[in-house]
């Protein structure tokens, strides 16, 4: 890694970073503020949501009910928003870190500089990783104060459960991350990677939400990573989360390690 590189780009990037991490924390504080409100009609609620076609309740993370503060936190936040906000922190700054730089011609200084090629994506690709896991970071942190603020004991919150859904958040877009990552070092052209990364990131995604929709085309689902990350099931131990993150981690570090390899050996435009 290249430290000088590391702490510039992170000073580049720092603001938007937390722009998207305090984004996050706003949305999942204002989910803890909501629910004591929503605590006391569960049972009406519960029963709404029952009388909705099966497939629409599992399409948007509603088939635990909002009964507790885990099953609403899981279905209203991590299953949607938080994954929208993440795909596009993704897809965006990967893009920024490496096709941007290969396309406005900046590339070409830093590798006038007395490092390697390698060295450079890798030093990219860190930068990525930490925003990933100061959004995170912050978020979770955001969700223990909303914990302990808003809900005061009164609901209880499954912390331990509550952690293991932060943890397949982030190996999730560890490996969306990965792949943007390797589609912005294959291209020079920033908006075929924006197009390229954004595709298969929000086309993972739309897989699985079509397959949750209905048992005949659930096989939608076997092809998207997104499939790997289910916290409703993780909040009513349904879930083993163990392989999953295993998974993920595997596809984050595969596609970090061919991205770094081919912008080194691949050409680039002078």
């Amino acid at each position: 890694m290249n430290f000088s590189l590391y702490k510039q780009m992170m000073k580049v990037n720092l603001k938007g970073i937390m722009n998207y991490a305090f984004g996050s924390a706003f949305y999942i504080l204002l989910m803890f503020w909501l629910y004591p409100s929503i605590a006391g009609n569960t049972d009406a609620i519960n029963e709404m949501i029952k009388a909705m076609p099966e497939g629409v309740g599992n399409a948007f993370g509603l088939q635990g009910g909002f009964s507790t503060a885990d099953s609403f936190i899981s279905g209203e936040y991590y299953e949607l928003i938080l994954v929208i906000i993440l795909s596009i922190f993704c897809v965006a700054v990967s893009t920024h870190l490496m096709a941007k730089l290969v396309d406005q011609g900046s590339m070409a200084y830093l590798l006038s500089t007395p490092t390697t090629r390698g060295k450079i994506a890798f030093t990219q690709a860190s930068v990525l990783v930490t925003g990933l896991f100061t959004i995170m970071a912050v978020t979770t942190a955001a969700g223990f104060i909303g914990n302990a603020w808003f809900l005061k004991g009164k609901v209880a919150l499954n912390e331990a459960k509550f952690l293991e859904i932060n943890l397949m958040a982030f190996l999730l877009f560890f490996a969306v991350s990965g792949i943007s990552f390797l589609v912005s070092a294959a291209l020079n052209d920033e908006k075929q990677a924006v197009g390229l990364s954004g595709a298969l990131t929000f086309g993972f995604f739309t897989l699985n939400l079509l397959g949750k929709i209905s048992d005949k085309i659930e096989w939608m689902r076997n092809i998207s990573i997104f499939s790997l990350y289910r916290p409703n099931e993780i909040v009513s131990a349904n879930a083993s989360w163990g392989l999953p993150a295993v998974l993920l981690t595997l596809i984050g570090l595969a596609t970090f390690a061919i991205g770094i390899q081919l912008f080194r050996k691949r050409d680039l435009p002078l």
